[in-house]
């Protein structure tokens, strides 16, 4: 082999190790060793159906809800994998346990994070709500319970070490949350005006919980916006208007997807506050609502029907196939055949399907930001 041969084929290989490398450094950009996610039915993994008997007798309980992945119920409001999973497996972490196991599991298995969402749970305390004549269930866990949680774990886990060194390889997402603070608004009857003053105080109960995980020690964090819920069996079925030039071309409600974009707007707003707050901690927007517009653009491409995008696999009942009334996991609700053609699961949450095409948009975009430390 000639010496030019020889420079050659070193080059070659000089270069084919540095795409390796680089390629490693875009999939693995840092060793997140824990997650911890704060929310609502988005990401909860199991917290509400222990949350005492009213959560055990939620829908969520019971098929068919899990039927698609995990063959039986787990808790999760869908017919497999939330996001919290996707993100989970893309960093090689076990699936996040719910907090609310804890009294019957092994400690061990809460070693690479806990998963604090509730389904229901509200950005404010219920007392919000009362001073508002507005019920909420119950079962609501705010993000003040949710983040007791999380202080009380993490005084039984970091033995002996600061929470800052015990939280520098972890992940925190704070949220999604905030939704079901404005659906107990809208579903009780109160007006979008009174509606959209409640949005400085959501945000402010967000942007409070991250300020609360950064000074325990979080120096990556992750929150979330909202979804465009106009784009939901649940609203489209609850709230229709006559008039065509209301719903956008896609069919989703325009006036409702612009209160979200206006949550969503006042909550980059309170990012940057604390971005500037903050210096040396990493605080990502997570865009749920543009990777979820992503879903419905892209709907046949991905292998969606188009002709169901705005409709419930589980469900029954009018143009949405949603019945606020028997709702999926009722009894005599039927389940569609294949939920992988479907965006909704149940008129409220998304499929497995919707939620993994989310995570592809999402995922790499969180992922490249995240600080590491050694």
């Amino acid at each position: 082999m000639s010496t030019t041969t020889k420079a050659l084929s070193l080059l070659l290989v000089l270069v084919l190790l540095l795409f390796v490398s680089l390629a490693h450094a875009t999939t693995d950009p840092c060793p997140i060793n824990s997650i911890y996610q704060f929310g609502d039915s988005i990401a909860d993994t199991g917290n509400l159906i222990r949350n005492g008997p009213v959560g055990a007798r939620s829908h969520a309980a019971s098929f068919p809800y899990g039927q698609t992945y995990f063959h039986r119920a787990t808790g999760r409001c869908s017919n497999g994998q939330p996001m919290i999973d996707y993100l989970a497996r893309r960093l090689r972490l076990p699936l996040l346990n719910p907090y609310l196991l804890k009294g019957n599991t092994n400690p061990s298995s809460f070693k690479n994070g806990v998963n604090f969402a509730v389904a229901g749970s509200t950005a404010l305390n219920s007392s919000f709500f009362a001073a508002r004549n507005l019920h909420v269930p119950a079962t609501n866990t705010p993000l003040s319970t949710q983040l007791a949680w999380f202080k009380s774990h993490l005084r039984s886990t970091c033995h002996g070490s600061s929470s800052s060194d015990c939280l520098k390889q972890s992940l925190f997402m704070v949220g999604e949350i905030g939704g079901n603070d404005y659906n107990y608004g809208f579903f009780q009857g109160k007006s979008m005006e009174e509606i959209r003053s409640y949005i400085p105080h959501v945000v402010g109960a967000i942007a409070a919980a991250a300020r609360d995980v950064i000074r325990a020690g979080a120096v990556n964090v992750v929150i979330p916006g909202n979804f465009p819920v106009g784009c939901f069996p649940i609203y489209l079925t609850s709230f229709p208007v006559k008039d065509p030039k209301a719903y956008d071309d896609k069919g989703c409600l325009k006036h409702l997807n612009e209160f979200a974009m206006d949550h969503n707007n006042q909550l980059q707003e309170a990012i940057a506050s604390l971005k500037k707050e903050f210096p040396d901690v990493v605080i990502v927007y997570g865009d749920y609502y543009k990777a979820f517009q992503s879903v419905l653009r892209s709907s046949k491409s991905a292998g969606f029907d188009k002709s169901v995008a705005l409709k419930s696999c589980c469900g029954i009942g009018g143009a949405y196939n949603y019945d606020g009334k028997r709702q999926c996991g009722a009894a005599g609700v039927p389940v569609c055949q294949n939920p992988d053609k479907f965006i909704s699961w149940d008129g409220v949450h998304l499929t497995q399907k919707a939620y993994r095409f989310m995570s592809k948009f999402l995922n790499n975009i969180i992922l490249s930001q995240i600080k590491c430390l050694s």
